[in-house]
């Protein structure tokens, strides 16, 4: 059986990622997260990654967390110091058409003689998007950064009915369907291969201007 490492934000397409991974049978043995101190990182996603201990508890997958400067430079070497000890096979992740985070990933596996995995690669964005929505994955919008996504997207949880607005104001602005730009970032808060949904206890929000953040001050877990 394939061993692998997830690099995990709690976003959709990490989480989604996972659950194909475990789909083919594989054993995602440890989840990596870092927490990167400048929010204007190339590599981490940011917002909320303070979650993903807790999500790590509901998806019974233990959590190798760590903090980075997020320096450019650097930021791919903590990374590494994180995969190094690691028995596993390779690390999946979910990219989708980031060649920066893709072929970087890349790199680091290929020093530490490990597969590179991304599942959801090149796929079709729209598509993936309401295949997570098919598949039970409650999925709230916490972060904005594009024109036509205005501030009242903050906190809303993605369903069949909201899906087509988004898909219309990403088409209308032309801007990515799933986000990838950094557009939209978003957290799971349930999912098919949780054991118990996140719930938010308090939270706040900060408008910009123009981009915001939906920022979760507590949260805990509920089982199903």
């Amino acid at each position: 059986m394939m061993k692998v490492a997830a690099l995990f934000s709690g976003g959709k397409d990490s989480v989604y990622a996972i659950y194909i991974a475990q789909q083919w049978g594989w054993d995602v043995i440890h989840l990596v997260s870092l927490q990167s101190k400048n929010p204007a990182s190339f590599m981490y996603h940011t917002i909320n990654i303070h979650l993903t201990p807790l999500l790590s508890k509901s998806l019974r997958i233990p959590l190798i967390f760590a903090e980075t400067a997020g320096n450019k430079e650097t930021e791919l070497q903590d990374l590494k110091k994180l995969l190094s000890p690691l028995n596993i096979d390779g690390v999946i992740s979910g990219a989708i058409a980031s060649e920066y985070q893709r072929t970087r990933i890349e790199e680091i596996c290929y020093d530490l003689k490990l597969k590179s995995f991304t599942p959801l690669w090149h796929k079709n964005q729209q598509q993936l998007l309401l295949e997570q929505i098919s598949a039970g994955f409650k999925i709230m919008i916490v972060g904005v950064f594009a024109e036509g996504l205005d501030n009242t997207w903050l906190g809303t949880i993605l369903d069949t009915k909201n899906i087509d607005n988004l898909f219309h104001q990403t088409t209308k602005y032309g801007i990515n369907s799933a986000g990838e730009g950094g557009e939209f970032e978003t957290l799971v808060l349930d999912a098919p291969l949780f054991s118990q949904e996140l719930l938010i206890d308090q939270f706040h929000t900060i408008w910009k201007r123009d981009h915001g953040y939906f920022q979760i001050e507590s949260a805990h877990l509920k089982a199903h």
